[in-house]
């Protein structure tokens, strides 16, 4: 090989290695760019690094200390919470699952008095076998075994009533345990000792209550006899003196006696029934009574009140109702005569009304029935309607009363509306009158009515003519509901323009200004008028004698019970009308009273003088029962409270009797003053068939024969008829 060629080769050998060392040259320089950036990248990662390291550790530094305040925290709230748990006179104590205590306070260790085994670590088993075997709780008569028993289950359920235990030392403790989710037990101790001591002071002072309420009772019920008895006779005897023949002076004092006596009694009445309800002892007495017959019985009774003050007392009894409920109408009698007489008390001119509508309730069998009682009184003040039913409450100042009364009268009748399941509600307005009213919902005992009856075919045109303008307004509402049309007349002046040939019946009132009903009378058949003429009157004055009363076709008093005006209406007659009607039957009732006292003897004779009655007495129990089975009496009035053989024993006698003999039996009826005591049921469960009280009443005597002896029927349709 030349030089020429080696010289060339090691030239083309250097420039290959010359660009390889330039190719590595540039690929270490990429490598030195590469590792520079990635150098980069790493330190500007540790710098992130650190500052995060730098955040953590500050963070942490506060939370070491957030953590150290919340353990102080705590630390000082657990021990508040244990010092307060410990300064409590309760006991507390805290066990695990399984039972164990885990912590309590002094006053739950106290308990144990000192006992080294009673601490934290303790279980319940072993506690209550300490318990028992320290006596440390009286178990009274059950066994140590059986207790722990108890207390084991109680433990053990799921949640445990508070149970009461009593300590050694007397200490009363109610035990209360609860327990958590994670299956710990709280339990507490609660020292109740004040709370026993107190419940039996308590418990005493309403034994002594309840026994001072017994004898009030006794009291009330033994002054009842004692108060009655005596004024049995001073009415019984005033009413009897009445119906002799006095002059106007004697007449004058005795019914100043008459009524001085009954404002007795109705007091006497509203203490007692007061007392009563207030001794939770009032009872109701269902039974079938006639509603609208107890209305007009109340308004009859305070009819002569009325009538002496110039007052009109009117009934608007819904014509669609029934009349015969099931209820207490002695109660019923009792709450209306209050409205009633309160509204006539208060009430100087005008008149009082008495409203009645039911509403049937449910399936038709009950009825929901509204009784107001509307007068024109002087009415009450806005700021005493809310006071005027409490006990002792009245309308005006007690230093400048014009009225007498004792207060209780609303406040028993709105008590006793409230037994019977209703409510009492007022409306007055000063100076222009009052509105009693309630509403008590009844059973149904009659049939309801199908439908209002109508007038015969020949009466469509009736003239009403009276000066009262709620008188006009009831009367031809009902007229109208009859199915004939109302002619309304303000007197008779006016009656006598409007009267012509298409009035097919005229009803009038008695007592007009002017030209009264008999006048009235007098005017229509001096015109010629052959009309038939209804008076209603509310006086006692009218007699056969009057030569008027042959103009009338007949006479109804006022207010009217609608069926003794639908009956006269259907029999409408000629004025001059037949009087020669057979007489009653000549029968006389034997009738026995047993009645211990004299006086009550000699009025009930005098009450029962002229009435076909043979009467005798026996003064006590044994008596009675000797003469029943001598005389076989119709009918025996029974003295409840008689030396010896009380009625009741002498009844049960009677009755016992009559069972084995197979006898009759005898109608009895019993006369008591205590009326405290009194009930239809408590008379019933002995044999009696009714109660009258006393004072009797010479109305009530003949009731109670015409209700049980024919004769007294008889006697009674006589009275009434004559």
């Amino acid at each position: 090989m030349s030089l020429a060629t080696k010289l060339a080769e090691e030239r083309r050998a250097r420039l290959a290695a010359e660009r390889l060392l330039e190719q590595k040259q540039a690929e270490l320089h990429a490598a030195n760019r590469k590792l520079g950036r990635h150098a980069r990248a790493l330190s500007e990662e540790i710098n992130e690094t650190r500052a995060e390291v730098a955040t953590v550790r500050n963070e942490n530094q506060q939370v070491k200390l957030d953590l150290s305040v919340a353990t102080q925290k705590v630390a000082i709230a657990e021990r508040r919470l244990w010092h307060s748990i410990r300064a409590i006179r309760d006991g507390f104590a805290v066990f695990d699952a399984d039972g164990d205590m885990i912590a309590a306070n002094d006053a739950w260790l106290q308990v144990f008095d000192g006992l080294e085994d009673v601490q934290p670590g303790v279980s319940y088993v072993q506690l209550l076998q300490l318990v028992t075997e320290e006596g440390i709780v009286d178990i009274g008569d059950a066994t140590p075994a059986d207790w722990r028993r108890m207390m084991m289950d109680r433990w053990e359920s799921p949640s445990s009533d508070p149970v009461v235990l009593r300590l050694w030392n007397g200490v009363f403790v109610r035990l209360i345990a609860q327990r958590g989710r994670d299956g710990d037990i709280v339990c507490l101790a609660l020292n109740i000792t004040d709370t026993v001591r107190h419940e039996r002071i308590l418990r005493r002072a309403r034994q002594k209550a309840e026994a001072a309420n017994r004898a009030k009772s006794a009291f009330l019920a033994n002054m009842s006899h004692e108060i009655r008895t005596p004024m049995n006779g001073v009415v019984g005897m005033t009413e009897l003196l009445s119906d002799t023949d006095l002059n106007e002076e004697q007449r004058l004092y005795v019914d100043t006696i008459r009524h001085s006596g009954e404002a007795l009694l109705v007091i006497i009445n509203d203490v007692l029934d007061y007392s009563k309800i207030e001794a939770e002892k009032l009872e109701l007495h269902p039974e079938p009574f006639d509603l609208e017959r107890c209305i007009h019985e109340v308004v009859m009774l305070l009819q002569p009140a009325a009538r002496d003050k110039g007052l009109e007392l009117a009934v608007d009894y819904d014509l669609f109702m029934p009349t015969t409920y099931t209820g207490d109408p002695g109660r019923l009698r009792q709450v209306l005569t209050n409205l009633l007489g309160n509204a006539v008390k208060f009430t100087l001119t005008g008149h009082v009304l008495i409203r009645c509508v039911g509403l049937p309730v449910g399936d038709g069998t009950q009825q929901r029935i509204h009784i107001t009682v509307e007068d024109t009184g002087i009415g009450i003040a806005g700021d005493k309607k809310d006071l005027i039913f409490g006990e002792f409450q009245q309308v005006e100042d007690d230093h400048k009363r014009k009225f007498e009364g004792t207060g209780l009268g609303l406040a028993i009748s709105k008590r006793l509306i409230a037994l019977m399941g209703g409510e009492m509600w007022l409306d007055s307005e000063v100076g222009v009158g009052s509105a009693f009213g309630f509403h008590v919902t009844l059973p149904v005992a009659g049939d309801l009515p199908d439908e209002v009856p109508h007038l015969r075919h020949g009466l469509r045109r009736v003239l009403v003519v009276d000066d009262i303008e709620v008188n006009r307004t009831i009367l031809a509402k009902q007229i109208e509901t009859l199915g004939a049309t109302p002619v309304v007349a303000a007197s008779g002046a006016e009656a006598l323009a409007v009267l012509d040939d298409r009035v097919d019946l005229v009803i009038t009132d008695h007592n007009m200004p002017g030209m009264d009903g008999m006048e009235l009378a007098d005017a229509i058949r001096d015109r010629g008028s052959e009309v038939p003429i209804v008076l209603l009157s509310s006086s006692s004055g009218m007699t056969e004698n009057d030569p008027a009363r042959r103009h009338l076709a007949g006479v109804l008093q006022r207010p009217t019970p609608r069926h003794e005006l639908f009956g006269l209406l259907a029999r409408i007659a000629p004025p001059n009308q037949d009087k020669n009607a057979p007489s009653a039957p000549n029968a006389v009732a034997t009738v026995l009273a047993a009645e211990d006292n004299a006086t009550n003897r000699l009025v009930l004779s005098k009450m029962l003088r002229g009435a076909p009655i043979d009467l005798h007495f026996a003064e006590n129990g044994h008596e009675a029962v000797e003469k029943w089975q001598s005389l076989r009496p119709d009918l025996i009035f029974m003295d409840i409270s008689m030396p010896g053989m009380d009625g009741t024993e002498a009844t049960r006698e009677i009755r016992r009797i009559e069972a084995e003999g197979s006898r009759p039996r005898t109608p009895i009826i019993a006369v008591t003053a205590h009326v405290i005591e009194d009930g239809s049921d408590d008379f019933t469960s002995v044999g009696m068939d009714g109660y009258i009280a006393k004072p009797m009443r010479r109305a009530a005597v003949l009731e109670a024969v015409a209700q049980h002896t024919p004769a007294g029927r008889a006697f009674q349709a006589e009275r009434a008829a004559g």
